[in-house]
Order: structure tokens, then C-alpha cells, then sequence
């Protein structure tokens, strides 16, 4: 254990927290200190308390429960997010924040106080109540900015313009703008639509669940576990970020963070190891990254999926499984073969964590292991488990000498759930809003109409154009977000096209991650190589390089919903399960150029092309699949041992 702490107190010359400032927007915050800071602090952990309460007992009007949490994230947000990232002054807040926060939750305050009248007035909108939308609109857009970054934002004014200008039919402008905001602010199809509803009800309090386990020092607990599982094999460090990222992708919903978190770590390791600079960081920025669609929390988009194709939470976890699996196989592989190709070791015995004492830490997961039980039983609401895994961790922490509970770190636990929630809010907010747009106008029409016209009848082509369209509009987007835009503008193509609803909302939501790792615009990629000090580009490109699984996975699904568990069998489930890893090898061996020796051009493609059919269930292309691979490997024993004997002794 030594050695971990050695390295996180002497990483490599890089300034972690101006890495994620610069990389991460939900970094930038204001700098309180002494009594300030703790009136902050007090702010944000009341307003978590607030959101269990509501979650767990409140039955209120929806419109009431959605403006006053809304009315909350504006006024803190704007506490907590300053106007521009740099150095910021101790202790201020301008003025000019504090006339904009007091603007937008009065607008929210104004809709909720008055909702039952707002609900039966219908139409009918007065001049005053026209204008405290638009002020609501620009606070919650303004809080995005500064929480989130300008891709989203971008996006939802390039909508909205659109609707403003030609998207409507009514000639007058102000018609048109009575309207839009009367639809996007007034009802419940666009602000106040499914995002910021599942984010009000359940995605936050597992934003708070998250908080209170980091602090029980679970983290700490993954890295050591993946130390002593695979640090020891060949390039052990790549492997451990493989492993640390899956497991820290279960309650984390950021891949700059999981990057940043868990490659201060790992890709020092990785360089003291042998890899290269960028490979190092590009192992650990797309392991990240696939934290986003591991169960069960995904980027807590888990939960909007369950609204959106209307099936139980639990249903889409059990479902995520082995996609997951699959993306994180292909990694593992792909490190492998680098290290083989290297010829890199482990670390030393000497250097591991021992089993013994990590065993007697692995009460660590009870909480986890609480949580998912009671989602998957279905005897309680979601919310109630969640809460549940709460008090789970704050028992748990007890026995953690480092980390047990104080007045001082529940109420910092409480108050870095209220922070992390008012990002995922503020984007969920924005989200609505185009998701509101596109409905409003019948753009999602006219998106649908063109893509199946230009595709005809071929769902290949369809799956092509709409990944296009979530890599582009996913660029920057938080994965909540991102998620969400994806759902109402490209999942619906994939649908008329005779997907079924599951799988295009797993295409879609796949295609919209790695747009973290797809240039140009590849934060989570870019941190990783700030770490790493390499190339941010060659990054990037090495990042979809090893991520490959993630753009072929989903057109297998999509095609075959077999790997969702779409009308099939236990047997088909674990035989796709072994010709898919067997696929995603051949595939990654193909772009490594490497297995027991340098694989000659022409079996790099016989590779790539089982790889491919076997990943695509059937029993001509697995056959097929199994002979191509069986060959190359024949191949390379061939040329393996007729190296060796060449060899002079």
C-alpha cells in the first residue's frame, strides 16, 4: 500500500486542479473561506436534505416540485459558479450575480407559488409573465454556462433560432416568442420536461449517494483491489486503470473527473512502466470514459433511459451488462497487446497490495452491494434504495479510521451533492429545452422524414448517419445531457427504421459518450494527455483506437438485439457473451498489430474481419469468425516457433 501513497503525494509535475479547471467546467467554482465557506457549505447540504425529503415523502403538485427545485439550483448555482474561469477573488460575489440570481429564482418562485392559477389560466399570457420566462429561460442558460460550457448551449440556441424564425407559422414575431416560451417555460414539455423531472426525483439523490461513498474511502479501496488483481501482470498499471475506471464508473457520472481521479494515479505508473505518454493516457481516458455506460448508475442516464422507454430501472442495468463488458474486454486486450509488444512487466510482488488486509476493507462495498439488491428486488422505490445505500455508507465509514463520520464531513458529503447536482440540473434544464424545441417546431419530424429517406431501406445506413449526428451533438454535453438530446432528436430515426426502442436508445446513448474521446473535441482524452504531459491529438486518436469496441458494439445490437437480452435465451446470452470477447480480441489484434509476434498485414485483416463477424451473433459468422482468428493464431505459433529455432543458443 505503500507504494499508492508514495505516488498520489508525488505524482508527475502536473497541476491537477488547473487540469480539471481547464477540462472539466464544473471545476470552476468560487473560492469561500471561513464563515462564508461554511454558510455555503450549510446552503448546499440543506438543500441536499431537501431534495431526499421531497424525493421520499412529498407528494406535491409536479409543477410545485419542479420550479422550487429549479428556483434552489439558480440561486445556489449562481453562489457557487463564477462568471469566468482564472483566479477568483476570496469570499466575493458581484453584484451584477446577485441581481441574476435574485432574478431567475424569483421567476422560478413566481411559477411555483402561483402554479395551480398558472395551470387553469391556459393560453391566455400577460405581457409581465411573457418576460419572467424569458428571465427564468436566460438564468437557467446562464448557470449552464458557467456549470457546463458552451457546446450544450450552442446546440439549444441554434434550436431555438431556428424556431423563432422559421420553425413556427404564426406571423408575428412576438407570437412566436409568446409561444415559445409559454411551451418551454409554462408547461411541462420543455424546462420542466423529463430531464429536470427524473433528475429532481432520482438522479439526485444518487448524485448525494455518490458523494457520501467517495468519503467512505472506496476509491482508495479500487485502486488497491486492481493493484493486487492485475498490477502484477504484463503492463500491470494500464490494466489497473481498466479495472479502477469500471469499478469508479458505477457511481461516478463524469469522464474528465473519472480521467483526472483516477489517472493521477495510473498513468504515471503506466509511464514508469514503459507505455508511452500517450497510450498511458489514452488507456485511462477511454476506460473512463466507458465508466459512463457501466451499471448501475451510467452517467445517471440509466434512469432517464427507464422513463424514456418506459421499462423498470432494473431492466436497463441488467441489460447494460454485457456491452459494458465487452467495451471494457476490448480495452483490457488492447493494453495487453501493447505490453506484449513492448515487452513491459508488472510491478514487483514487493510493490502489490496484500489480499489479506484489502479483504478485511472489502466491508467498503456493502453499500453498493445494498443498492443493488434493493433496485434489482423491486420491493422499493428507487428513491428508498438509494437513501438506504446512503445511511449504508455512513455506517460503513465507521469502521474506516481515515474516514469516519464527523459533523464536519457529513456536511461536507451533503454539501458536494448539492454542487454536483446543480450541473446535472442545469443541463437537464437546457436539455428539456431542446428536446422542447424539436417538438415544438416538428423538427423531429423532419430529422426522421430525411435520415429514412436518405438511408431507404437500409437500417445500416440509417445506424451510420444517426451516430454521425451523436458524435457532433454530443461534443462537450454532459452524459445526462447528452443522453437526453440524443433521445428526442436521433432516437427516434432508428426507431421508425424498425429498431427496437431499447436498442436505438443504447445506440444513441453510446455514440453520444465517445464523443469524449473523438476529436476535436475530446475532454476526456485532452485531460488525460495534461496528465500524461504527451500530445493532446495523438491522444485523442489513440483513445478511439482502444475504445473500438464502443463503435462496434452498438451496430450489434442495434442489428441483433440479442446482446440486450431482446428475445433470447440463457444459452444464446452466454454463447454471444464468448464469441463477442473472441470477436472484440480479433478486432483489437488487428489494430495492434501484435499477438505472439507482428502480425503481418495481410492477417491483421483476416483478424479484423473474424473479429467482426464474430462479434455479429449468427452461426454462419461465427463460424466463419472462429475459423479467420484460429488462423492468425495458428499463424503466429507458426512464425513464434520458428523464431525461437532460428534463435543461436
Amino acid at each position: 500500500m505503500a507504494l499508492f501513497k508514495k505516488t498520489q503525494t508525488a505524482p508527475e509535475p502536473t497541476d491537477l486542479e488547473s487540469v480539471m479547471k481547464k477540462y472539466d467546467q464544473e471545476s470552476n467554482v468560487r473560492v469561500w473561506e471561513g464563515k462564508p465557506r461554511l454558510a455555503i457549505n450549510c446552503a448546499l447540504a440543506l438543500f441536499s436534505l431537501f431534495c431526499i425529503y421531497v424525493t421520499l415523502f412529498a407528494s406535491w403538485l409536479d409543477e410545485l416540485q419542479l420550479t422550487t427545485f429549479v428556483a434552489f439550483i439558480v440561486f445556489i448555482g449562481f453562489l457557487v459558479f463564477p462568471a469566468h474561469k482564472g483566479v477568483q477573488k476570496v469570499n466575493y460575489l458581484p453584484w451584477y450575480d446577485i441581481v441574476i440570481m435574485l432574478l431567475g429564482t424569483g421567476a422560478f418562485l413566481y411559477f411555483a407559488f402561483n402554479a395551480v392559477d398558472i395551470i387553469q389560466q391556459g393560453s391566455r399570457f400577460d405581457t409581465y409573465q411573457i418576460i419572467i420566462g424569458i428571465v427564468g429561460i436566460l438564468a437557467v442558460a446562464e448557470l449552464c454556462r458557467r456549470s457546463v460550457g458552451l457546446p450544450i448551449l450552442i446546440v439549444a440556441a441554434c434550436f431555438l433560432v431556428y424556431g423563432l424564425i422559421w420553425g413556427l407559422s404564426n406571423p408575428s414575431f412576438w407570437g412566436r416568442l409568446n409561444y415559445t416560451v409559454r411551451y418551454l417555460f409554462y408547461s411541462k414539455e420543455g424546462l420542466f420536461s423529463t430531464p429536470i423531472s427524473v433528475c429532481s426525483k432520482f438522479i439526485v439523490v444518487f448524485i448525494i449517494f455518490g458523494a457520501f461513498l467517495e468519503r467512505t474511502g472506496i476509491a482508495d479501496f479500487f485502486i488497491n483491489i486492481s493493484n493486487a488483481a492485475v498490477g502484477g501482470m504484463s503492463g500491470g498499471p494500464a490494466k489497473v486503470a481498466v479495472v479502477v475506471s469500471a469499478m469508479e464508473g458505477m457511481v461516478s457520472g463524469s469522464s474528465v473527473a473519472n480521467t483526472v481521479g483516477s489517472g493521477s494515479v495510473t498513468i504515471p505508473l503506466m509511464k514508469k512502466t514503459g507505455y508511452k505518454p500517450e497510450f498511458a493516457a489514452a488507456a485511462e481516458a477511454s476506460a473512463s470514459t466507458g465508466g459512463q455506460i457501466m451499471p448501475p448508475i451510467m452517467g445517471a442516464a440509466a434512469f432517464l433511459m427507464a422513463d424514456y422507454v418506459q421499462l423498470p430501472y432494473s431492466t436497463i442495468v441488467v441489460k447494460a451488462i454485457l456491452p459494458a463488458v465487452l467495451y471494457f474486454a476490448g480495452i483490457f486486450i488492447a493494453v495487453h497487446l501493447e505490453a506484449k509488444k513492448l515487452g513491459l512487466r508488472g510491478l514487483r510482488k514487493d510493490e502489490l497490495p496484500k489480499f489479506l488486509p484489502l479483504l478485511k476493507q472489502s466491508y467498503l462495498l456493502l453499500p453498493l452491494i445494498l443498492l443493488i439488491y434493493l433496485v434489482s428486488s423491486n420491493t422499493r422505490s428507487i428513491q428508498y434504495a438509494a437513501a438506504t445505500a446512503i445511511l449504508a455508507a455512513i455506517f460503513v465509514s465507521i469502521f474506516n479510521k481515515d474516514h469516519r463520520p464527523t459533523p464536519k464531513r457529513l456536511l461536507e458529503a451533503l454539501a458536494a451533492g448539492g454542487q454536483g447536482t446543480i450541473t446535472v440540473a442545469a443541463a437537464c434544464a437546457i436539455a428539456g429545452i431542446i428536446a422542447g424545441t424539436i417538438t415544438m417546431t416538428g423538427l423531429a419530424n423532419m430529422m426522421i422524414n430525411g435520415i429514412v429517406a436518405l438511408a431507404g431501406s437500409q437500417t445500416f445506413i440509417a445506424l451510420f448517419l444517426t451516430m454521425l449526428c451523436c458524435i457532433v451533438l454530443g461534443m462537450g454535453v454532459p452524459t445526462t445531457a447528452n443522453y437526453c438530446i440524443m433521445a428526442a432528436t436521433c432516437a427516434p430515426i432508428l426507431i421508425r427504421m424498425g429498431v427496437p426502442a431499447v436498442a436505438a436508445h443504447f445506440f444513441v446513448f453510446y455514440f453520444g459518450i465517445v464523443a469524449d474521446l473523438t476529436p476535436p473535441v475530446a475532454l476526456a482524452a485532452y485531460a488525460g494527455a495534461a496528465i500524461a504531459q504527451g500530445n493532446p491529438m495523438k491522444t485523442a486518436l489513440t483513445s478511439t483506437k482502444l475504445a473500438v469496441a464502443a463503435f462496434i458494439v452498438p451496430y450489434v445490437f442495434a442489428l441483433n438485439p440479442a446482446m440486450l437480452l431482446v428475445d433470447t435465451t440463457a444459452f444464446e446470452v452466454i454463447l454471444i457473451s464468448i464469441t463477442s470477447i473472441i470477436g472484440i480480441f480479433g478486432v483489437s489484434a488487428a489494430l495492434e498489430g501484435y499477438i505472439m509476434t507482428t502480425v503481418p498485414v495481410p492477417m491483421r485483416i483476416a483478424s479484423a474481419v473474424g473479429g467482426l463477424l464474430l462479434i455479429f451473433p449468427g452461426v454462419a459468422t461465427d463460424a466463419l469468425g472462429l475459423t479467420l482468428v484460429a488462423l492468425v493464431l495458428v499463424q503466429q505459433l507458426y512464425i513464434r516457433k520458428k523464431t525461437a529455432v532460428a534463435q543461436p543458443m
